[in-house]
């Protein structure tokens, strides 16, 4: 059975230690070694997760008997907007029903934070299968962007909605 609790200051060393699991193993195929190596430290060094935290992003860990397998983080980014900065599930926990879960339980966090109706948003690489999956949870493709992230690289996104 799946779990979601609320990261606190405590968790950024086991959110790093998840990143370095399902990170490069996400991109792999997709990013350069540099650009997974630069993006790591970027989005996920705990100093980087703490400033995140402190700037208001929340983040969810997911468990499955007692064993941490993926995480998610949501910023509210203007009264009814909220952005789903990242959703990743362990490579082993992948496709049974763990990513569903956890994008079930971001929304049920929004819901329950911001009871009016509100906007969500996530970017997503252009050439991730994660593509899929958000159109399955009800997300369409609302516009696309290339944008700078520093040392000459780019994020080549979707933002989706639902």
């Amino acid at each position: 059975m799946f779990c979601i609790r609320k990261a606190t200051k405590k968790d950024v060393e086991l959110i790093y230690s998840l990143a370095l699991q399902v990170f490069p193993a996400t991109y792999k195929e997709i990013l350069s070694p540099e650009q997974l190596e630069y993006m790591m430290e970027w989005m996920y060094a705990p100093a980087n997760t703490l400033r995140a935290m402190d700037d208001g992003q929340v983040y969810l860990i997911m468990s499955k008997d007692g064993e941490d397998c993926g995480y998610a983080s949501i910023e509210q980014q203007d009264t009814d907007l909220f952005h789903l900065q990242k959703i990743y599930v362990l490579p082993a926990f992948q496709g049974c029903g763990a990513g569903k879960f956890l994008f079930e339980e971001v929304l049920k966090y929004i819901r329950n934070a911001h009871p009016a109706p509100f906007t969500m948003e996530l970017n997503v690489n252009r050439n991730n299968n994660a593509v899929h999956f958000y159109k399955q949870m009800g997300m369409t493709i609302d516009r696309e962007g290339d944008f700078p992230i520093g040392n000459g690289f780019y994020m080549n996104d979707y933002i989706m909605k639902l």
